[in-house]
Order: structure tokens, then sequence, then C-alpha cells
């Protein structure tokens, strides 16, 4: 997986932050996006992130991820 690769949430993942649910539990299965980072610094130091693919939804919403919730299109 990279930046750039079109991508379909394949597991069951709830979040609460998306804009049109806000503070309601809100299931991304299904959901399409792009990858638009894969976070591996912070402030030019290595990190190890528990949820290290960034995808954007749509305009207004992104979310972090992990690579196997996340299926190639």
């Amino acid at each position: 997986m990279k930046v750039g690769d079109r991508v379909r949430v394949k597991d069951s993942v709830v979040i609460y932050h998306h804009p049109e649910h806000r503070n309601q539990p809100f299931d991304l299965k299904g959901t399409e996006g792009e990858v638009i980072d894969i976070v591996t610094q912070w402030q030019g130091r290595p990190v190890s992130a528990n949820l290290p693919i960034l995808v954007q939804f749509t305009k207004k919403f992104k979310a972090h991820l992990r690579e196997n919730e996340l299926e190639v299109i």
C-alpha cells in the first residue's frame, strides 16, 4: 500500500468523528477513499504509529487506519 492508492475499508471500524454524524457511532465498512499519507515520522523523528495510514474519504473527512482494515481497489 502506498500514497495515492484507492482503498476500501473491509472490516467494521466504528468512529465518532465523522462530520455528518458528529458524536454518534458511524461504521466505515465499505467506504472508499485515497491514501494521502503513511505516518512514519513526527517532527523529523521516527515513530511507530498505532494507526499509520491516513485516508481521505471526502473533502472534509480523513481518518487514520491500520493496514489490515483496508484493501486496495
